[in-house]
């Protein structure tokens, strides 16, 4: 499947009925376990006044706590329009939709239209894409100073679990998919950016990193 036609599919797969749930679920109990990992990360690392890039960014569950923790200003780009009408509906509700733009679409396609900003996210984006050297490529270019990413495991559990699921959504006729792809690989790509490694963090399933740029990195 190219990246177009899973983008499609993650528009279809992310619906309205997803969405709500997610923004009830946010709303309710704050961000999930890795992405409260991730947040931190990013806040101790210091976003008074920076610019946030979430990329493939759901309900802005980052986009909205990193302008509570003081960021200036959001771009979301989500390939679910479902998702980002979420966002928004949040946004309004805590009156901060004048620092929000959101996007939708497949971010590769989009970078050249989406400005730098100075901490880049995608949390558990890099497993819905298949082409993961082109999508850490363009995501990290635009990071001029932190980027954060949460990414599966490579274990076998893990990929037995993705096998489980993208059989179901074939049986669902669900054009969905998952992927997993090597550790190794996605911080070989992420370093090819001219980042580094600030923290990283590797629970039973998840791995939350967050990278940074040097002074001298272009």
């Amino acid at each position: 499947m190219n990246c177009c036609a899973h983008c499609s599919a993650i528009d279809a797969t992310f619906d309205r009925r997803v969405a709500g749930r997610d923004l009830k679920r946010y709303r309710r109990k704050g961000p999930d376990r890795s992405t409260r990992t991730l947040v931190a990360a990013i806040r101790e690392a210091g976003v008074a006044g920076a610019t946030v890039l979430d990329v493939g960014g759901g309900v802005g569950a980052i986009t909205h706590e990193l302008l509570a923790g003081g960021a200036a200003r959001a771009t979301l780009v989500d390939a679910s329009a479902s998702y980002l009408a979420a966002a928004r509906e949040e946004a309004e509700r805590r009156q901060t939709t004048a620092q929000i733009e959101v996007r939708q679409g497949d971010f590769v396609a989009l970078a050249a239209e989406v400005p730098p900003a100075d901490v880049v996210t995608l949390d558990r984006v890099i497993c819905c894409y298949p082409d993961m050297e082109s999508l850490v490529a363009a995501s990290a270019g635009h990071a001029r100073r932190l980027y954060g990413a949460v990414y599966p495991r490579d274990g076998w559990w893990i990929r037995l679990a993705a096998s489980t699921m993208n059989m179901a959504c074939r049986l669902r006729r669900t054009a969905f998919r998952g992927y997993i792809f090597s550790n190794a690989a996605i911080d070989a790509a992420v370093r090819r950016a001219g980042l580094t490694p600030r923290s990283r963090r590797r629970g039973l399933v998840w791995v939350v990193a967050l990278y940074e740029r040097s002074a001298t990195s272009p």
